[in-house]
């Protein structure tokens, strides 16, 4: 029971100083607002230990994100590690680490929603990592920004069932939600727990993105995207960093 003339709050959290005490939080999702309130902030980041991990590339595709492969001749297995990241659907942008941002597409241009969409998915086929599956929603319907998330995670080491998680939490002024899938570093890798973390988003984008570049472990890290989405142009500016030169 909270004390009579003590507040419950919730502390920002710095997201670099989060991610540079972590070699490997694997792929991560941000969704903000910038402190002023007219812009959305988006970031996607992708981590690897193999070299099929880290055969890869973001390239811009317009204005959405697309990954490829840095050298095609090392290709091995596609699967898990070359999909769409990110799409539109009217007021949403969509953000996830794997093929289901197709079945969130599908499930709204059908009637249906983030939360319907992710019910008929489940972690990753990857044993023993059963990576989560963690997606990002963002839509701006009647002038109100609003955030959800999804995190489906192994219930237990078999991977015989699905836990899955679902947040919704207004989009406040500077301030973002992070989501992972790995706690940190090991073998097997311990899936993300908690809810996702609250973290401040600063007014100096470009230097925020480049600390979160510079934040990542130099010998895991992949790729990262930042996107600032202002909501009344419906224009965006993006900052795009890769281990491989495109």
């Amino acid at each position: 029971m909270q004390k009579k003339g003590k507040q419950m709050s919730m502390k920002l959290l710095d997201l670099p100083a989060l991610l540079k005490g972590n070699a490997y939080p694997g792929r991560g999702i941000v969704l903000g607002m910038s402190p002023d309130g007219q812009q959305a902030l988006f970031a996607y980041f992708i981590m690897g230990r193999s070299k099929n991990s880290r055969n890869r590339v973001f390239v811009r595709d317009g204005d959405e994100l697309t990954i490829r492969l840095y050298d095609e001749s090392r290709l091995s297995d596609p699967s898990l590690i070359l999909y769409r990241p990110t799409a539109t659907v009217g007021d949403a942008l969509i953000v996830t680490n794997g093929d289901q941002t197709d079945t969130i597409v599908s499930s709204l241009k059908d009637g249906g929603s983030f939360i319907s969409a992710l019910n008929t998915r489940e972690f990753e086929p990857d044993a023993p990592n059963f990576t989560p599956r963690i997606s990002g929603m963002m839509t701006f319907a009647g002038g109100n920004a609003s955030i959800q998330m999804g995190l489906l995670r192994a219930a237990d080491a078999q991977g015989s069932a699905c836990d899955r998680h679902y947040y919704t939490y207004p989009a406040l002024q500077g301030t973002g939600r992070f989501i992972h899938t790995y706690e940190q570093d090991g073998n097997p890798l311990p899936s993300f727990t908690g809810e996702p973390r609250k973290i401040a988003i600063p007014n100096d984008t470009d230097a925020f993105a480049q600390a979160i570049w510079d934040s990542l472990n130099p010998d895991n890290k992949v790729a990262l995207c930042v996107r600032a989405y202002d909501i009344k142009t419906r224009t965006s500016r993006f900052w795009m960093f890769n281990r491989h030169e495109v």
